[in-house]
This record gives C-alpha cells, structure tokens and sequence, in this order.
C-alpha cells in the first residue's frame, strides 16, 4: 500500500522501518540508563537484568519468526532465564553480555526490515500460524510493555526520565544515556 507523505511515496514497510529504528535507539538509550547499582537489584523478587534479558529475549525470538527451527539461544541462555515467573538464584548476565546481544538483535532486525517488503507483511514465516505484520506489531506491543516496567523502576530509583523520541522529535546529539 503506497500513499503520499510529505510528497513523498510511502509503504508500510517504510513506516515499519521508521519505528523500529526509532524503538531500537530507545531501547538502547534505556539500556545505558540503567545505573550500575540498580543493575542487580531485585524488584518483585527479580533483578533489573533479568526484566531487561526477558524483553531482548522476546524481540530475538518473536520479531521475525518465532517458529525459526534455525534459530540458536544466545550462549548463555537457559531454559528459565527469560521467564519472568522464575526468580533466579545464582544467574547472572552483565551488561555488556546483554549490550551484546542486544546490538545482534539490532542487526538482525535492522536486516530483516530492510528487506521487507509490504507484498511480505500479509505472509506468515515458515512454520508460524501468524502474519508478518502481526508478529511485528505484537512484538511492539510485548517490547514497549516491558520497557515502560524497566523506565519505571529507573525512575523510582533515581527520579531520571530516561528520553523518549516522539513521532517526529530529533535524535539528540549527546551521546547515551540520555534523560529528560
């Protein structure tokens, strides 16, 4: 579906890839705001690390193709350490393991939209009952869900804003974190 903006043709999948990179930068921003100190610390039992593997997690294996029988966990991944249901005893993932594997994810999705095309949208992934289109949009849903939980507990603990781009605010200059 092609319309006119800004005199200009566009597609859904171009305003896919606007939001996506939009949410990326976000989610790495937040990342960075994480203070060191609150990076293990439990909330409802949980450590901050986990809520954010649980979110990058989901954006690894749902994003693209749930049902990817080529798909390989992160190394370290094990049966429970996504699961937000489980309290972790002795686990433990850095930030830089997790900025890791976030900038994987970041490429990988950054690859897939690139080459998606609206024709693909309406397609359901090999193996998966849902549409491209779906999968995208729940997994938007599922992310921001879990972003907002984190900006939550970033600003309980800090009384720090992490920053929000709007629909059409610019990127800021100064490197991450950025706050409000």
């Amino acid at each position: 579906m092609m319309r006119k903006a800004e005199n200009k043709d566009v597609t859904l999948c171009d305003d896919i890839r606007f939001l996506t990179n939009r949410a990326l930068w976000e989610t790495e921003n937040l990342m960075k705001c994480i203070p060191d100190e609150l990076w293990n610390k439990r909330y409802d039992g949980l450590p901050m690390w986990k809520y954010l593997y649980h979110t990058l997690y989901s954006m690894d294996r749902w994003f693209i193709n749930p049902c990817d029988s080529n798909y390989q966990n992160p190394e370290f991944h094990t049966e429970t350490l996504a699961d937000l249901n489980v309290v972790p005893d002795k686990e433990y993932l850095s930030r830089e393991q997790l900025e890791d594997y976030f900038y994987g994810i970041k490429s990988k999705i950054e690859t897939y939209i690139n080459e998606l095309s609206d024709d693909e949208l309406s397609n359901m992934p090999e193996g998966c009952n849902m549409t491209r289109f779906r999968l995208i949009l729940g997994q938007f849903r599922h992310w921001h869900r879990h972003m907002g939980v984190i900006y939550g507990f970033i600003v309980e603990d800090t009384g720090k804003w992490p920053y929000v781009l709007n629909m059409k605010g610019a990127y800021p200059e100064e490197p991450m974190p950025n706050y409000y």
